[in-house]
């Protein structure tokens, strides 16, 4: 097990090495890995071929300030469903943006297909509801920080 471990660490420094030198004569390589995921901790690794961007589109720019009881409910809801995403490792991250013409919400889930990625951010409570609508988009997330 360790000389296989050694290995894989010795494979991966020359891919490195590699694409470091390659970037050098013809200018900058980006190395994407596989990404794996689990739907629980427990669960084994899967790959997933894919990254998406979800955009929470309100049903008007002054949603964030004049939502009605029945508009909040839902989106307490729809925080509790994607906290839930989130635990399981499906969401990467979310949250609202705090635009000036209108606030609208981004997530980052991932998912084999967009059909998966799709089912996902449409069963969100407020777009069952239909107060929310979603707009989805393929996404290569090249950066994603550490939890602190």
């Amino acid at each position: 097990m360790l000389r296989g471990m050694k290995r894989l660490l010795l494979y991966i420094l020359l891919m490195a090495a590699c694409c470091a030198g390659a970037a050098g004569q013809q200018g900058t390589t980006i190395v994407q890995l596989p990404i794996t995921s689990r739907a629980s901790q427990d669960a084994p690794l899967t790959p997933l071929a894919k990254t998406w961007f979800v955009r929470l589109i309100p049903p008007r720019p002054t949603f964030d300030k004049d939502m009605t009881a029945h508009e909040q409910k839902l989106m307490e809801e729809h925080f509790v469903y994607w906290k839930g995403q989130f635990d399981k490792g499906v969401c990467l991250f979310g949250g609202p943006v705090l635009d000036p013409k209108g606030v609208y919400g981004v997530l980052a889930i991932r998912a084999v297909t967009e059909a998966e990625a799709r089912a996902i951010a449409e069963a969100d409570p407020s777009v069952v509801a239909g107060v929310n609508r979603i707009e989805l988009a393929e996404m290569r997330l090249a950066f994603l920080g550490k939890q602190r």
